[in-house]
C-alpha cells in the first residue's frame, strides 16, 4: 500500500497560495470527465477522527456539485439483507461522467463488525472476495478507483476527539463507541492494514494519507484525486483507440458447440399427451415454488434461446404455475442512454428479487458473449472477460440462497425459417418479426459458436439446460419439468 507524503503543518499562506490551481485543476477534470465518460470513485475510510466528512464538504465546495455524488452506507436495512451482500453496491454506482464519494462503503460493515468483535472468518474471507471481484470488474470496465486511508496516529486520535468533544458545536460528533474503538486501537489498526493490503490491487490501489492537520489532509487527498484522473485519463485513452476489428467467431472451447450440435430435436407430443402430463408438472412447479417462497429462497429463471425458439409460449406457461404476486417477468431489450452510462450487469444488478420472489429473463446477462460478441458491439477483452464476471456474479446469487434456473431453448435453422414465414403471414404475429431477426438470422453459425462457448464457459455454480425446442408442446412441457427438479435438488440440498 502507498504511502503518500504529507506536510504535517501546512501554513495558511502556503495553503491559500496552492489552492486556487488545485480548484481550477479540479473542475478541469469534471470538464474531461464528462467528455470522456468514464466514472471516478473515491473511497474514503479511516480511523475515527480522521475527518472524513469535513474531507467531503471540502471537496465538495471544490467541485461543481452537479457532477457529484456523496454516498454513505449504515448497516444494512431488510430490503438490503434479502439480497447478496453486494446488492446494495451494485445498485448505486454513479453513472459515467461523473464521481462518485464514498463516505461509507463496501469496507464499512468489515471495519465496523471488527470494531464490535463481531468478526467470523469464514464470512470474512467471503467479503475480501467478493470487494475484490468488485473492484476489479469496474476497473477493468474503465472506472477509476481511488482508495485513500485517512491515518491518525493514537494520540492524534485521542487528541482529536477531546477537541471535538470539548466544543459544544461538535460535542454530538463524538460517542461512547468513539472512545471503545480509541481503547482498542493497536488492535483495530492491525486489522484494517490486513484489510487494506489483502484488498490492494493494480486498478484499486490504497494510499495513506497523514490527516493529523486539516489543510495538509484537504491538499494531498485533492492532489492524489488529480494525479490518479491524469494518469488514467492517458490509459483509457490509449485502450480506446484499439479498433473493433471484425473478425470470423471462432469457438474458445468446442465441447459446448458439440454439445449443442448433438441435442435431439426431433422429440415431439400430441396434444392429449400434452394436456395431461402438464397438469401434473405445472401441479407441482406450483408446491415446489411455495415451499421456496415461504422458506425465503428467491427464484432466478434464465430464458435464453433462438429468435423464434418459443421463450414467450413457455415463460406464459411457467407463470401459470405461480401466484401473480411472487413474480416478475423482466424483458430485457437494447439497454437505455442510462444503462449505457454504468456497467452492463448494472441493470441485472437491479432487477435481482427479494428473498420469496422470483425474477423471469426474457433474455439476461448473456447478451455480452452473445449479441455485443457477434455484432461487435463489445471488445474482444470486453466480452472475453465477461465469462468470468458472469459466473462470480452468479455464484455470489447462488451464495446468497437464489436459485438459479437457466434454460438454452434449441430449434434448426429451417424450423426457425418456418416460424419466422409464419410471423410475417399472421396479422397479430407480425409484431413478433423485423429486420434485425433476418440479420440475425443471417449469421446463425457465428451465433452458433458464441453459444457453444456460452455453455461451456459459464457452468461453473449454474448449469445450463439445453430445452429441445422444435416441438413446443415437448419444450414447454421440458421447461416445467426442468424448473422442477433444479427447484427440488436445491431444497434438499438446503435440509
Amino acid at each position: 500500500m502507498a504511502t503518500r507524503p504529507s506536510t504535517p503543518h501546512v501554513s495558511k499562506k502556503v495553503y491559500e497560495a496552492r489552492l486556487p490551481r488545485l480548484r481550477e485543476e479540479l473542475v478541469q477534470l469534471q470538464v474531461q470527465l464528462k467528455e470522456c465518460g468514464f466514472t471516478v470513485l473515491l473511497v474514503l475510510a479511516g480511523v475515527e477522527g480522521a475527518g472524513r466528512g469535513d474531507v467531503i464538504n471540502t471537496l465538495s465546495g471544490w467541485l461543481d456539485p452537479r457532477g457529484v455524488e456523496t454516498i454513505a452506507f449504515n448497516k444494512p436495512t431488510d430490503e438490503e439483507r434479502e439480497r447478496p451482500w453486494m446488492w446494495r453496491f451494485w445498485r448505486t454506482l454513479p453513472s459515467a461522467g461523473r464521481i462518485g464519494i464514498y463516505a461509507e462503503s463496501w469496507y464499512t460493515e468489515a471495519l465496523r463488525s471488527e470494531a464490535h468483535g463481531e468478526r467470523a472468518q469464514e464470512h470474512f474471507e467471503s467479503e475480501l472476495a467478493n470487494i475484490r471481484h468488485f473492484e476489479k470488474l469496474l476497473s477493468a470496465d474503465g472506472t477509476l478507483i481511488v482508495k485513500v486511508w485517512l491515518h491518525l496516529s493514537k494520540s492524534n486520535q485521542q487528541e482529536r476527539l477531546r477537541e471535538l468533544e470539548d466544543d459544544e458545536d461538535t460535542a454530538w460528533r463524538v460517542t461512547a463507541d468513539h472512545w471503545k474503538q480509541h481503547r482498542h486501537y493497536d488492535r483495530l489498526n492491525r486489522f484494517a492494514e490486513e484489510l487494506r493490503t489483502r484488498t490492494n490491487q493494480p486498478d484499486a490501489r490504497w494510499t495513506e494519507i497523514d490527516a493529523a492537520q486539516e489543510r495538509s489532509r484537504d491538499l494531498a487527498v485533492a492532489e492524489l484525486l488529480v494525479e490518479r484522473f491524469r494518469a488514467h485519463l492517458a490509459k483509457l485513452k490509449a485502450t480506446r483507440r484499439r479498433k473493433r476489428a471484425t473478425a470470423k467467431v471462432r469457438p474458445l472451447r468446442a465441447s459446448g458447440l458439440r454439445r449443442l450440435r448433438k441435442l435431439p430435436l426431433d422429440q415431439s407430443l400430441s396434444e392429449g399427451e400434452y394436456d395431461v402430463r402438464r397438469e401434473k408438472w405445472l401441479g407441482k412447479l406450483h408446491r415446489l415454488t411455495q415451499e421456496a417462497f415461504q422458506t425465503r429462497r428467491s427464484i432466478i429463471f434464465v430464458f435464453e434461446g433462438w429468435d423464434a425458439a418459443g421463450k414467450g409460449g413457455a415463460i406464459r406457461r411457467l407463470t401459470s404455475a405461480i401466484d401473480a404476486r411472487d413474480f416478475r417477468v423482466i424483458p430485457v431489450g437494447k439497454p437505455t442512454d442510462e444503462e449505457k452510462a454504468h456497467h452492463y450487469l448494472w441493470r441485472f444488478w437491479r432487477q435481482i428479487p427479494r428473498d420469496g420472489i422470483a425474477a423471469i429473463f426474457d433474455r439476461s446477462w448473456y447478451g455480452r458473449i452473445l449479441v455485443e460478441r457477434v455484432e461487435n458491439f463489445a471488445r474482444p477483452d470486453e466480452w472475453q472477460r465477461a465469462y468470468s464476471e458472469i459466473n462470480d456474479f452468479e455464484e455470489q446469487l447462488t451464495k446468497h440462497g437464489t436459485i438459479v434456473v437457466k434454460l438454452w431453448l434449441q430449434i434448426t435453422k429451417e424450423e426457425q425459417l418456418k416460424r419466422f414465414r409464419a410471423r410475417e403471414k399472421t396479422p397479430y404475429k407480425r409484431h413478433k418479426i423485423n429486420d434485425e431477426d433476418w440479420r440475425n438470422r443471417a449469421k446463425w453459425d457465428a451465433y452458433e459458436v458464441a453459444v457453444g462457448d456460452m455453455l461451456a464457459l459459464t457452468e461453473r455454480g449454474c448449469p445450463w439446460h439445453l430445452i429441445p425446442a422444435n416441438d413446443k408442446r415437448f419444450a414447454r412441457l421440458e421447461v416445467l419439468k426442468v424448473a422442477c427438479g433444479q427447484i427440488e435438488q436445491a431444497l434438499n440440498d438446503r435440509i
